[in-house]
């Protein structure tokens, strides 16, 4: 059963297929999967949660070890998907962190785990979850100074999550990915900043353009920071060039770094244009909400549970079909039949960026 705004839905069944891979109506397929394990954080970043927190799932209503485990290799064995992304919330917030990486790990050996973190906690269990079988982190990290990150972040918490970022690097979780939001008036003018700290640490930088999906639904089209500007800004400071590289369905633009004049390659840097420069037709990713709901799209109203199937006698081919059905009717693009974040048919879904997991 799938859920609409609240309302059951029926699932389709009519040119869904019954075996192979995630595919949707428009020939995309599903080869990146995201799970959240938690909804709960320990930041209130203004883009994405109100100053107050959110009203929390309960520990009943999250999946299990043994769940995730189970999505992941249906995943992985069922439809081909090739990496395993954990997400939050916070998914340093789960205390048994560390026994998720190392279940999924032993039930798919060599297959590729990261998560998406702000690294408040990180610098104490960098080197367990490397052990646990972690190939990788991404940090977020939208300022250097310390004063700006609290004002983002309404929490002191700079210094935890920079020592995060080295512990990820001593561990071997590199190359470590930064994530960087700017907004406007706060730290828009810090790209150059970030990107320079970021090949010094020899660190991967991608920024990210704001989405609709605060908490508060303050997010306006004129009030962000588009993927020119940043260019931009960047620009002041550095040559960029083209990254000829495949993207292969990655969200970010990758560019090549030099110094102005220069002829030597620093770096590279990505763009993740999702509101001006949307990639909908490419995109690759299939999410698991915390509470075992399939995702089919980021800005999606319509979400389709497993976790009735999962704590039930489902086979794997039950969960796999229903999954299927799930992303047989993704949207087109940014929830709706066409791109457009700031187009006046958007409407934004009730549930914020930390209730989906990015």
């Amino acid at each position: 059963m799938s859920v609409f705004l609240g309302i059951p839905q029926a699932l389709p069944t009519k040119g869904v297929p019954d075996q192979g891979p995630l595919v949707d109506r428009f020939g995309r397929v599903a080869t990146d999967l995201r799970i959240s394990i938690t909804d709960k954080c320990n930041l209130r970043c203004t883009y994405c949660m109100p100053a107050e927190g959110m009203d929390w799932l309960s520990k009943s209503s999250l999946m299990t070890t043994e769940e995730i485990v189970r999505l992941t290799r249906i995943a992985a064995e069922e439809f081909g998907v090739k990496e395993l992304r954990l997400t939050g919330g916070e998914p340093l917030i789960r205390p048994d962190l560390e026994e998720i990486v190392a279940a999924v790990t032993k039930a798919l050996p060599d297959f590729p785990v990261s998560m998406t973190t702000n690294g408040i906690g990180l610098a104490q269990r960098a080197e367990g979850l490397v052990a646990a079988g972690m190939t990788r982190v991404n940090v977020s990290l939208d300022t250097l100074c310390a004063e700006t990150y609290k004002q983002l972040a309404r929490r002191n918490k700079l210094s935890d999550a920079l020592a995060g970022v080295a512990a990820a690097q001593e561990a071997g979780l590199s190359p470590v990915k930064l994530n960087a939001v700017l907004m406007r008036g706060v730290n828009d003018r810090e790209a150059p900043e970030l990107l320079r700290w970021a090949l010094v640490h020899d660190c991967s930088l991608r920024f990210i353009e704001q989405m609709p999906l605060d908490a508060d639904h303050g997010w306006t089209r004129t009030n962000m920071v588009t993927a020119a500007e940043i260019r931009e800004h960047l620009s002041e400071h550095f040559d960029l060039s083209a990254d000829l590289d495949p993207r292969n369905g990655a969200p970010a633009e990758k560019m090549l770094v030099r110094e102005r004049g220069g002829t030597e390659v620093l770096g590279t840097v990505g763009i993740i244009a999702s509101v001006t420069e949307p990639f909908c037709a490419d995109c690759t990713r299939t999410r698991i909400t915390a509470e075992g709901r399939v995702r089919s799209c980021l800005f999606s109203h319509h979400e389709t549970d497993l976790m009735q199937l999962l704590r039930s006698d489902a086979t794997d081919q039950d969960i796999a079909q229903r999954w299927r059905a799930a992303m047989w009717v993704k949207p087109r693009a940014h929830g709706m039949d066409h791109t457009g974040l700031d187009s006046e048919d958007y409407v934004q879904p009730d549930r914020s960026m930390s209730a989906i997991g990015g």
